[in-house]
């Protein structure tokens, strides 16, 4: 028996890193999995590998493989129509929706005043417009299914202590705190919880193979330690834990989880 039987998850950002991790861990504790990516490069300003189709079609081989159910599509957190079809699919073919974990984001590095419109505005409009986005499509049918269930939003560290070179980054992660903090009073009465998770430094592509971010350490070092030098980089399961405990904790919300090993307090 599964601590997720029977339910139904729906996760953003899914084809690598975080977003698959949390699928296979959802599925193998027996959850269905509704999922989409964008699965290819969304910016010429990212720095980092960005997930492509190959890597979305693994995300499903490895939930089919492990036994789980999956609907996964290639998609846009700013389309709201895509969005919310692939949530009335999902919803048509596993039956009810309980749980969101919206993860989806992206990142850029410059100055304030030298980053471009792009920069600023693609970060911004991924990052907190394309999560609302996400709310916006699976709220509703969580409200008529009469569930209850759980939204865990991925924000950051840079979301409760503002980051040096990444302020369409940090802007964007402090709103995600707002907007969960707004839906988790509309929605506590619905017996939906409504929670943030803020990772530091976590074992994905976009951590660790960024090449701009060593250019950002090297500036402004004194911003980025963190208490925990023996552990500098949490990883994939780190992250799946705090996400997975959230949707089972009945008496948890409106919480900001720093998974970060202490950087948000240094």
């Amino acid at each position: 028996m599964g601590k997720f039987d029977g339910q139904v998850v729906y996760i953003t950002g899914i084809a690598r890193g975080q977003g698959r991790n949390h699928a296979l861990r959802f599925a193998a504790e027996g959850a269905s999995i509704i999922g989409m990516d964008i699965a290819k490069q969304i910016a010429d300003h990212q720095t980092y590998p960005t997930a492509t189709e190959a890597d979305l079609a693994e995300t499903v081989r490895l939930v089919e493989e492990a036994g789980g159910k999956i609907l996964a599509k290639q998609g846009d957190t700013r389309d709201l129509k895509f969005q919310q079809e692939l949530v009335a699919e999902g919803v048509e073919q596993f039956g009810r929706l309980d749980h969101v974990v919206a993860n989806a984001g992206i990142l850029t590095w410059g100055l304030t005043w030298e980053l471009t419109e792009a920069q600023f505005d693609d970060v911004v409009e991924i990052n907190l417009v394309g999560t609302w986005k996400t709310l916006k499509a699976a709220i509703p049918p969580m409200l008529e299914a009469k569930n209850g269930g759980s939204i865990t939003i991925i924000s950051s560290t840079a979301g409760l202590k503002a980051m040096p070179m990444q302020s369409s980054y940090s802007a964007s992660k402090f709103g995600l705190r707002g907007l969960a903090q707004s839906a988790a009073k509309e929605l506590g009465p619905k017996h939906i919880r409504v929670n943030t998770v803020h990772p530091y430094a976590v074992h994905t592509a976009m951590a660790l193979e960024d090449t701009e971010a060593f250019k950002a350490f090297d500036t402004f070092g004194e911003h980025f330690p963190s208490m925990m030098n023996h552990y500098p980089v949490a990883s994939l399961d780190d992250l799946s834990d705090a996400v997975l405990y959230l949707a089972t904790a009945n008496a948890v919300t409106g919480a900001e989880f720093a998974i970060d090993m202490g950087s948000s307090k240094v």
